[in-house]
């Protein structure tokens, strides 16, 4: 057995960005950032952010894109895709992006809808995509 979950609780950077595929699958991108926040061995308090890419396909997708906005917090759940690639200038890039089956928004705003998640109603026609019912708030792990 093996297993690729991310889950990932954080703000979000970026509006969400919704384009479609020659198919006319919807996928919208957009970025978390996260924090972590730590004392150095001489009592110095540090903070670093480390951002994700979280790419959403088809019904979850539009969900996101209608209600998704910059500096929301969001509960997002995905599997872990990498790539690589070389620059322009030749320098080897890393790209990691989580690709949701699940987003939740935790903030509730005036556009937000009435529960706080945006599940996928459909299957994904995306290959690689893996998407699965969402729980209710109460399923998180703690």
């Amino acid at each position: 057995m093996t297993l690729n979950k991310m889950i990932v609780i954080g703000n979000v950077g970026t509006d969400p960005e919704m384009r479609y595929t020659p198919n006319g699958n919807a996928v919208t991108s957009f970025r978390i950032a996260t924090n972590y926040r730590y004392t150095t061995s001489e009592g110095e308090q540090k903070e670093e952010t480390e951002w994700f890419t979280v790419t959403a396909w088809n019904r979850l997708a539009e969900q996101c894109n209608q209600y998704v906005t910059k500096g929301m917090k969001v509960y997002a759940e995905g599997r872990l895709k990498s790539e690589s690639w070389t620059g322009n200038d030749e320098q080897t890039r890393f790209r990691n992006e989580i690709v949701a089956s699940q987003v939740r928004f935790l903030d509730r705003g005036p556009s937000a809808p009435t529960e706080k998640s945006a599940e996928p109603t459909e299957k994904s026609t995306d290959p690689d995509s893996q998407q699965t019912p969402a729980g209710d708030a109460e399923d998180l792990p703690w």
